[in-house]
């Protein structure tokens, strides 16, 4: 699979854009590391590890962009109401992903965002971690989902589509009115994905 995936990331030279911390964290740390002693893929690995990026890092920290005009609920019938964030464990702490994301939120119009308690604290996804050990996933979800309620939020903004899949779920559960979205629906005006 690793290879099949360097495969289709290597018939371009671009930029490698991946929305979500932990995908980015595979193919820039993991993949290569994988590949390393294979005398065909290690090289094709790194060469793709090098161009990759999380989709906030690259507008940050490779484009220079912070403001991309979004104005909060500008394409959607449900503005996103008062917003906090979730820092993905991939992001944050394989990537490093944690000022870009506070940065481009900081520059969407009329935002209302407040601090989440335990912000960079796991949700329990972690892939097969929530299957594996799926007793612990689920008492850490629900801790997380304690800290989402303290702070009133309408909106939990998230960059790894498995923590909104794994927390949009405990939420929906719980009856709460709250919802998670990917940054990037957020920034393009689509709240409602």
């Amino acid at each position: 699979m690793a290879r099949h995936t360097i495969d289709v990331l290597s018939k371009s030279d671009a930029p490698v854009v991946i929305p979500s911390g932990s995908c980015g964290d595979m193919i820039i740390h993991h993949a290569a590391k994988l590949l390393e002693n294979d005398p065909r893929y290690g090289p094709k690995a790194a060469e793709v590890a090098s161009r990759t990026y999380e989709f906030t890092q690259f507008l940050v920290d490779v484009l220079g962009v912070t403001d991309v005009g979004a104005t909060a609920g500008a394409n959607t019938a449900a503005p996103p109401g008062l917003v906090t964030y979730h820092a993905s464990c991939h992001g944050l702490r394989g990537l490093g992903v944690k000022a870009q994301p506070a940065a481009l939120l900081d520059h969407v119009q009329g935002l209302q965002r407040c601090p989440l308690p335990e912000s960079e604290v796991c949700c329990g996804f972690g892939g097969l971690f929530a299957v594996k050990m799926s007793e612990i996933s689920a008492a850490m979800l629900g801790r997380k989902l304690d800290s989402i309620a303290s702070t009133s939020a309408d909106t939990v903004v998230v960059t790894d589509v498995s923590c909104a899949m794994h927390m949009n779920g405990g939420l929906h559960r719980r009856g709460s009115r709250a919802r998670v979205i990917h940054l990037a629906d957020l920034l393009a005006g689509d709240g409602d994905s």
